[in-house]
């Protein structure tokens, strides 16, 4: 499985009125890591050729994070059938190592010209599982 990792610091613009992180930044931040973890592995070809969609998420939020904690977000394929691939994000806090937000969310592979459902090709399936 390739995992792919990035390090971020929560600033005041990521908090909610109990001065959290917003469950909402927590939902970016999942499609972020996403989207680029496929710009990073996914050949120029593969991205042209295809778009993935979310259809579905879900998110365990295990410990807040606030302002200035650092945390470090990885990423990786569960599993991949036919157009579906389950993505899996987990969040740390990078001091303390708690599990901050655990996600499974779950990607279906279009055609980009037609919006339609493709199964998911080996040489993708090759990159990242």
């Amino acid at each position: 499985m390739a995992i792919f990792k990035k390090d971020l610091i929560v600033s005041v613009d990521d908090l909610d009125d109990l001065n959290h992180v917003n469950n909402v930044r927590y939902v970016q931040w999942i499609q972020d890591i996403s989207k680029e973890h496929w710009q990073a592995k996914a050949t120029e070809q593969m991205q042209e050729e295809t778009i993935w969609v979310v259809l579905s998420h879900h998110i365990e939020y295990k410990t807040a994070a606030v302002l200035n904690d650092p945390i470090t977000m990885t990423t990786f394929i569960a599993s991949s059938s036919g157009a579906k691939s389950t993505r899996v994000v987990e969040m740390r806090n990078r001091k303390t190592k708690k599990i901050l937000v655990r996600s499974s969310t779950e990607w279906c592979l279009l055609n980009s010209k037609t919006y339609r459902p493709v199964r998911i090709p080996d040489e993708i399936k090759d990159i990242f599982l």
